[in-house]
């Protein structure tokens, strides 16, 4: 059985073990450099089975567009994981290289789920999981388990309590659609 082939987006140093890395620094651990904001990558539709980028998103001058990348580059069935701070956390502000600020809801444009915006992008993902991390003092207290066991609550939470209960990092899965 062959190993899937999964590029890592914004490698830096911490590539993916087996993964092709993709960044745009020299000094990273990337197998292709590339600037992310220009499209396409280098690679053909369809190429890989997965692929993760761990806190880039949040660093792209485009997020719609290099979704609709991502959706070329991974197969039907592929999956895409993302990592990006919540826009309650402190390091989603502090750090200037920042362009976006993101919720656990900000992904909804590619899905079922679209709220009406559907028509912003043809690209489609199924959402398979999201993860939502909080502070630690919540965390302890049992607040992240309810934030992520139920998907009501986690709305409750992203239009009540988000900023009395901050946000950390969010994790998403999706499958490709195509």
């Amino acid at each position: 059985m062959t190993r899937p082939l999964i590029l890592d987006v914004g490698c830096g140093i911490n590539k993916l073990p087996g993964s092709i890395g993709i960044d745009r620094n020299a000094r990273s651990r990337a197998d292709v450099l590339c600037d992310l904001d220009h499209f396409p990558y280098p690679f053909r539709d369809s190429s890989f089975d997965g692929l993760q980028a761990i806190h880039v998103i949040e660093h792209v001058s485009d997020v719609l567009k290099t979704m609709e990348e991502f959706h070329r580059l991974v197969r039907a069935g592929g999956r895409v994981f993302l990592a990006t701070p919540h826009y309650t956390d402190f390091s989603s502000f502090c750090d200037p290289t920042h362009k976006w600020h993101l919720n656990s809801f900000s992904f909804r444009y590619f899905g079922d789920d679209n709220a009406g915006y559907g028509y912003y992008s043809t690209a489609r993902f199924r959402e398979k999981k999201v993860r939502v991390k909080l502070l630690a003092l919540w965390r302890y207290l049992g607040f992240e388990l309810l934030v992520n066991a139920f998907p009501r609550f986690r709305r409750f939470w992203e239009h009540y309590l988000c900023y009395v209960v901050r946000g950390k990092v969010m994790e998403f899965e999706f499958e490709v659609l195509k």
